[in-house]
């Protein structure tokens, strides 16, 4: 037997009492699901199923990924990993010609598990071609007001947070949350060419009091203050939708006819938890490699490894119409409306912690 992994996986999710204490969130979360496949079937969305394999994970930097290998009859190996997200697969589809599609997709990725992380988990993606990105807005507002009508409830709470569901989402671009959070004027560190500018973001850093290391880049100076002091004031009272990230923080979103510094990106928060990912889809095939390829020297310098560039989504993506597209936790929705603290609550066969 191998002595680094336990014989026992823990906790025993499949006990029968704590099944029993589960069960409700389980219900309520089943009840969730039906629900957002009539709201998009009413609106004349296709369901569509991606494969798990695929020959590239993603390309974002800090996305990790698990790999695998596939073998032929005569043992020769080729490399496969499974997806982070269905997205790829789906604006294939897109690339193919249908125009509004939606999955629920298992989906993993390496690294993570917490109260709000699992290596596997159940992600929600929804298209629309010719659509704005602002369409997508109305589509989370709407849902939030749906699983909490579903499971009965009219509040979100989690860690100290209280949500109104049926409340007007707030919206607030990056620029905004920064000033407002940390008093940074985040796009004087931007030029119009999407270039960032790594010592004027670092001086709204140490103006803020929050700390830094020498060493980190214009997108770690971003994120710590995405991270201590935007993200915690995030969703209280009623949901946020967190809008035009910087085009170095938006690497498949097209930019901004408003400001070129900006892109069609927005986020979804309720309760201070991130729930959905959207955009403006970018189309651009050259641009959409080079933006990987930057990713992927980034991955290189902070952990050492890369993963390849799926050539086929590229080819796709030069024929794909214009659309935007989104990703929400469907997981962490549950979550929220149910009343669950912990992730693996709303989930029906946990991943087993095999590590002491």
């Amino acid at each position: 037997m191998n002595s680094s992994v336990p014989a026992i996986s823990r906790p025993q999710w499949w006990r029968p009492d704590r099944h029993a204490d589960r069960r409700p969130f389980l219900l309520g979360r089943n009840a969730i699901q039906t629900c957002l496949r009539d709201f998009f079937r009413t609106r004349d969305f296709l369901e569509v199923d991606t494969a798990t394999l695929q020959v590239s994970p993603g390309n974002e930097t800090h996305l990790h990924a698990f790999s695998t290998e596939a073998l032929t009859i005569d043992g020769r190996a080729a490399p496969f990993y499974l997806h982070t997200s269905p997205e790829f697969a789906a604006k294939k589809l897109l690339a193919a010609g249908e125009e509004r599609i939606f999955t629920f997709a298992h989906v993993y990725r390496n690294r993570e598990r917490g109260r709000l992380h699992h290596p596997e988990f159940t992600m929600l993606e929804w298209y629309r071609v010719g659509a704005d990105y602002t369409q997508l807005m109305s589509d989370c507002a709407e849902m939030l007001a749906l699983a909490a009508e579903t499971v009965g409830t009219k509040s979100f709470t989690f860690n100290g947070f209280k949500v109104d569901p049926f409340a007007e989402p707030e919206r607030l671009t990056l620029a905004e949350a920064f000033e407002r959070c940390a008093g940074i004027d985040l796009l004087a560190s931007v030029a119009a060419s999407g270039e960032t500018d790594r010592d004027e973001l670092a001086a709204g850093l140490a103006e803020a009091g929050i700390r830094y290391a020498t060493d980190d880049s214009w997108a770690d100076l971003f994120s710590k203050v995405l991270v201590e002091r935007v993200e915690p004031n995030l969703g209280q009272g009623r949901a946020t939708i967190l809008c035009e990230y910087p085009i170095s923080e938006a690497a498949l979103a097209r930019p901004s006819s408003r400001d070129p510094r900006v892109a069609d990106r927005f986020e979804l928060y309720a309760c201070g938890v991130e729930l959905a990912n959207a955009f403006g889809e970018l189309t651009d095939a050259g641009e959409q490699r080079r933006r990987f390829e930057h990713e992927m020297a980034e991955k290189a310098r902070i952990y050492g490894e890369t993963y390849p560039i799926d050539e086929d989504f590229l080819a796709a993506l030069s024929i794909m119409p214009e659309a935007s597209g989104a990703a929400l936790g469907f997981d962490r929705l549950a979550m929220l409306a149910t009343g669950a603290t912990r992730i693996e609550q709303v989930m029906w066969a946990p991943v087993a912690e095999v590590f002491p």
